[in-house]
């Protein structure tokens, strides 16, 4: 059997190889899977050690946040102020988790005809990641605390593009005293991912496209595991004709253009009140014009590179079909520089459902616009997707803000501010955004065994049936 080719990783500002990796073999794997399975039989038993470490994971991210933000940085292109501020929020689940867990485990008592009954919550074993790019730190581990927190262990498959975050973390967890065997990182190109999905790890965790979930949950199915899909989105970002404009158009620079729009749930596809559509157009096209692209390292910097030169060719391409399909570019609306994978952040206006960026992810720096009616049509061009993970509403009327939540088709909805995850609140989406919950103590209890336990004094009389 040939070796699978090495990876090598690519700065997104300059063009410049960083490092490269060799490939793990399937054997490599199978063996890192059996180390996992052993370490599994002592990780679970010890709950109040767990927590201990993972407070110790939390001061140890904070610490080490610069130096872990500029591998990042440097990996993806994400600007080193929101490298650092992901290292932040995985500081915070991790302690979320030490302090919660134990509580959202904790044995739920029943009234039945037994003596006594309980539903108890345990760990399931090894759990395979196979973890995106964009939020290389973040997306790893808002799945890994709550996971380890119950007493599970994990196998990490970073994306290629950032190789070196997912050893970083291995290392950090390590210095923090996790075990090991607890938590490995699985390194090389996609079909390592693939070995993982052939081995009988217990469940599986994947983030990125539809596409590629589509595949990993038809593996995942045909080997009886259990599996989490978060996958793209087409977010809508709806103004109705009672909003505060000035709010909303702050809020859709930052819902759009955070991490060079390379979010899942960035806002994407814009919804605008006739009423109120000039002067919303007027104040995002002059708060986006406000923003610095450039060297991503540089604490100035707003928007740094798309992660890679087919991500920029196919943000360029689905400018240019808006083009073609008579689109307004209202900002932006090209390449910058030769140097690196840079793209001006643009707005389009007269967007139509017939334009690539009116239906297609438009994953990088290009705001949608579309100009309705009134809301109820903006609900329903809204849901008119195959994705349905996040949603934002801008109004002052809060009984219309929850009946228009309400209708709209999706597994988050924020209100009057830009969609972000928390780990304090379930994480996913429906439709071909996936299926599955991350985060809060849903998002723990997907990778648990519902264990239901009856105590009995004497036989009793009851239906003997299914």
């Amino acid at each position: 059997m040939s070796q699978a080719p090495n990876v090598t990783t690519i700065n997104p500002a300059t063009g410049e190889e960083l490092a490269t990796y060799e490939t793990i073999s399937k054997d490599q794997v199978t063996h890192i899977i059996k180390k996992s399975k052993d370490a599994f039989r002592e990780w679970k038993k010890d709950w109040k050690r767990r927590t201990e470490i993972l407070q110790i994971v939390s001061q140890e991210l904070r610490k080490q946040s610069n130096k872990l933000a500029e591998v990042a940085t440097k990996e993806m292109g994400k600007p080193i102020k929101e490298s650092r501020s992901e290292l932040i929020k995985c500081s915070w689940a991790m302690e979320f988790y030490a302090d919660n867990g134990q509580v959202f485990l904790n044995d739920e008592v029943l009234n039945t005809d037994a003596r006594k009954s309980i539903i108890a919550f345990e760990p399931l074993g090894v759990i395979g990641s196979i973890m995106p790019w964009n939020f290389p730190y973040w997306q790893a581990l808002r799945f890994a605390a709550p996971s380890l927190a119950a007493g599970n262990t994990i196998v990490l498959k970073p994306a290629s593009a950032t190789l070196q975050c997912g050893i970083e973390i291995e290392n950090i967890l390590a210095e923090a005293g996790v075990p090991s065997g607890v938590f490995q990182t699985a390194v090389g190109n996609s079909s390592v991912a693939g070995h993982i999905l052939d081995s009988d790890v217990s469940g599986i965790t994947f983030t990125g496209s539809t596409e590629v979930g589509i595949k990993v949950g038809q593996k995942a199915a045909g080997g009886l595991k259990k599996c989490v899909l978060e996958l793209g989105g087409s977010d809508p970002f709806i103004v109705c004709s009672d909003a505060d404009v000035d709010k909303a158009a702050e809020g859709a620079v930052k819902g759009r253009f955070i991490n060079c729009g390379q979010s899942c749930v960035a806002s994407k596809r814009f919804f605008v009140a006739k009423n109120v559509a000039d002067s919303f157009i007027e104040k995002f096209v002059k708060n986006t014009e406000k923003l610095k692209v450039g060297d991503p390292l540089s604490e100035d910097t707003d928007i740094g590179p798309l992660v890679n030169k087919g991500g920029l060719e196919t943000i360029d391409e689905q400018v240019d079909d808006a083009r073609k399909h008579n689109a307004q570019i209202l900002t932006g609306g090209e390449r910058i520089g030769d140097k690196g994978f840079f793209y001006k952040p643009t707005i389009v206006g007269g967007v139509t459902k017939e334009m690539k960026v009116g239906y297609e992810e438009t994953f990088g720096p290009v705001a949608a616009i579309t100009v309705v009616e009134d809301e109820r049509n903006a609900i329903k061009y809204a849901n008119d997707t195959c994705f349905g993970l996040g949603a934002s509403l801008w109004t002052q009327d809060l009984v219309k803000a929850d009946k228009y939540s309400r209708l709209m088709e999706s597994g988050m909805v924020s209100v009057n501010n830009v969609l972000v995850s928390d780990p304090r609140i379930p994480f996913g989406g429906v439709k071909k955004s996936g299926f599955g919950r991350e985060l809060s103590r849903y998002g723990m209890l997907e990778f648990v065994n519902m264990k239901s336990i009856r105590y009995y004094d004497q036989l009793v009389r009851t239906h003997f049936v299914e």
